[in-house]
């Protein structure tokens, strides 16, 4: 790719990213809707265990069963 390209490539990306953020505009989230009801906030412990620990945990469950079933096939073979 020549250097003309990957400028071009960099523009749209940066352009691209630009008005992505600029669209979502985070202040539009300070007015409430109606009918808005949040419930409680979560606790640090709380977001802790389902962002941190259920993924991990899920993730090593999968890759355990995957593990499992691949030990199985060789011993057939």
């Amino acid at each position: 790719m020549d250097k003309k390209n990957a400028l071009r490539a960099g523009a749209v990306a940066a352009g691209t990213t630009l008005m992505m953020l600029l669209m979502s505009s985070p202040a539009l989230a300070l007015t409430r809707d109606d009918g808005d009801d949040p419930g409680p906030g979560l606790s640090v412990m709380e977001t802790l265990g389902l962002y941190v620990v259920a993924p991990i945990a899920l993730f090593l469950v999968i890759a355990g069963l995957v593990m499992v079933g691949d030990k199985s096939r060789k011993q057939q073979g």
